[in-house]
């Protein structure tokens, strides 16, 4: 069965936006990471806004819920608490 045009233009548009958001994802995933390899309080604690930043930017292009952000922000906060 032969598949409309629209149907066709939503194929694209979906493999599109797949590709964003996996890029997406695996840039809040790496600024996490990046907080987890560190080892001193002071530099973790001024990189973290930035990777909040990320986190917050992600819940608006719908990569990740709410309360999944705020879990990732409490345990990346619990980490650089935990650390001299």
């Amino acid at each position: 069965m032969k598949k409309s045009r629209s149907v066709l233009k939503n194929i694209r548009k979906s493999a599109l936006r797949r590709v964003v958001n996996v890029s997406r994802k695996k840039k809040l995933k790496a600024a996490i990471k990046k907080i987890k390899k560190m080892t001193v309080k002071s530099e973790a604690l001024k990189a973290y806004p930035e990777v909040q930043s990320i986190i917050d930017k992600s819940i608006q292009d719908g990569i990740i819920k709410e309360r999944t952000a705020a879990r990732y922000k409490s345990h990346l906060l619990q980490y650089i608490q935990g650390l001299k």
